[in-house]
């Protein structure tokens, strides 16, 4: 008999925790389902979809696509921004019964949605959307950049097509000159990207080329200074060694044959002095050295040069 009291209060503080536990299920899915309707909203304010009766009840915003489906394109862009919102609100299973309840394949569902969301910011009076007349067409302008859309919206023309352009070809006609605007294009790119592989071919080129070496002047006197002895050098041996002791031999010859060559000898060693001179007058060189005759860059070692070279043309000359 006492342990009835104590099962009837164990029973009420079960109730009360199921009736707690229950309570914050329901707030929980309340709060989610707030939470899910301002996303839901968020998304319709940016595409900028007028929720019918301001409400998310996905019902009606399958009727109210529906009926977009049925006017012109700016009645398309409707259908996509409804169905974007639709999406956002169903999530992807109930979506897709959503679609065939409508009769729209998936494919053409996204591009419903693309086309609201590229022409979201060209804003409800488009001279753009207006040009385009019909859902096909619209479609078609899917191929242009987000940029290329807003250049034909703001000023008449992208590339090559303009917006009357867009007015007055037929689809078939608007699909061949996108397609060529899309070839123009990657052709530009091909050969940005040309360029600026060649502009980096020619950095790396540049930066392995060894750095100019300065070599100090001293140092290119003395290098310039040696390269005229050797010259000087090898012009006093030729002389010595070779052009005397032809002069010599002539000479015999002219005095056995009883013909004087000392005229001729004078003519071929006055060419010789002619080259002298021009050098001295060109560079106003003085006919007498103002400094010792041997030059401290011929003194030692260079004076025994001197001696072999003129050693080794007077053998020539024999």
């Amino acid at each position: 008999m006492p342990r009835k009291p104590t099962a009837i209060i164990e029973l009420a503080e079960d109730d009360q925790q199921h009736g707690q536990a229950l309570l914050e299920r329901q707030h929980q899915v309340a709060t989610l389902s707030a939470e899910h309707d301002t996303q839901v909203r968020a998304v319709a304010a940016q595409l900028g979809y007028q929720l019918p009766a301001d409400c998310t009840d996905p019902d009606l915003i399958q009727r109210d696509i529906a009926a977009n489906m049925r006017r012109s394109v700016e009645a398309c862009l409707e259908v996509g921004r409804g169905l974007r919102v639709l999406k956002e609100m169903c999530g992807h299973g109930n979506f897709l019964q959503r679609l065939d309840a409508l009769g729209l394949e998936v494919r053409v569902a996204q591009r419903f949605m693309e086309s609201a969301t590229r022409f979201a910011r060209l804003g409800n009076d488009s001279a753009l959307t207006k040009a385009l007349g019909n859902q096909t067409k619209l479609f078609e302008m899917l191929v242009l950049d987000d940029e290329e859309i807003q250049e034909l919206e703001l000023t008449g023309q992208t590339g090559e097509l303009s917006l009357d352009d867009v007015a007055t070809m037929s689809v078939k006609e608007l699909r061949a000159a996108l397609r060529e605007t899309r070839e123009d294009k990657k052709a530009l790119a091909k050969v940005n990207a040309d360029k600026t592989v060649k502009i980096e071919e020619l950095s790396v080129a540049l930066a392995k080329k060894p750095l100019v070496v300065v070599v100090p002047m001293d140092e290119q006197l003395a290098e310039r200074r040696e390269e005229l002895a050797n010259k000087a050098t090898a012009a006093e041996a030729a002389i010595a060694g070779a052009l005397h002791p032809a002069v010599h031999l002539l000479v015999e010859k002219g005095e056995e044959s009883g013909l004087d060559q000392r005229p001729v000898i004078a003519g071929m060693l006055a060419q010789v002095e002619r080259a002298l001179l021009q050098i001295r007058a060109e560079y106003n060189i003085p006919a007498e050295p103002t400094a010792s005759v041997t030059p401290n860059w011929m003194a030692d070692d260079s004076e025994e040069a001197v001696k072999a070279a003129l050693a080794a043309a007077q053998g020539e000359g024999a």
